[in-house]
């Protein structure tokens, strides 16, 4: 007599409250396992006047305006308990009234790579001789940008590599200073 398939397979436990449970955990579990391999890469830099940042990053740099990743959308960060204080614009600017500080969405998006965005926000001082200082935290979200100027032939200067650091120059000649900031 042959064996079959559905003989080796108990229904009864597959379908009962357990089961069921096994099957919706399962099904959660791929499902998050999707969306963070689909998700982008998000590095951020934070600027000291968006409008002239704008005009480097669109303009000189050429990248394309990107969506706002959709893990952006949801804000996940109320989800820890930290809904409605910002710790980053906190601890950079405390004056700065609650209404005027930046939500995960404000700021620009940019492509960076295939599957990494840049993320534009404001907060930053001045540099010296009120240069427009872009900050950023990671070293390789800067070195991207620094490959990215190289290729565009503008006029930059090295003033240090670890941590990078490096000035270039606008079609306005505006001095953009881009630096590298270790937490």
């Amino acid at each position: 007599m042959p064996l079959h398939f559905a003989a080796l397979i108990p229904i009864d436990s597959l379908f009962s409250t357990q089961g069921i449970m096994v099957m919706l955990l399962g099904a959660y579990a791929l499902a998050m396992w999707l969306f963070l391999t689909s998700a982008p890469k998000v590095y951020t830099v934070m600027v000291s006047d968006l409008a002239i940042a704008k005009a480097f990053y669109e303009g000189l740099l050429e990248l394309a305006v990107a969506d706002v990743p959709l893990h952006y959308y949801y804000n996940y960060e109320q989800t820890l308990g930290t809904a409605g204080w910002d710790s980053f614009s906190m601890a950079a600017n405390p004056q700065i009234p609650p209404e005027n500080r930046y939500s995960a969405q404000d700021g620009l998006w940019y492509q960076l790579k295939k599957n990494t965005q840049l993320h534009i926000i404001g907060g930053a001082s001045f540099g010296s001789n009120n240069r427009q200082r872009h900050v950023c935290f990671d070293h390789d979200c800067l070195e991207q940008i620094f490959l990215r100027v190289q290729s565009r032939r503008l006029r930059y200067k090295v003033r240090s590599r670890k941590p990078l650091n490096f000035l270039v120059k606008d079609y306005d000649e505006r001095v953009i200073e881009l630096t590298e900031v270790k937490n």
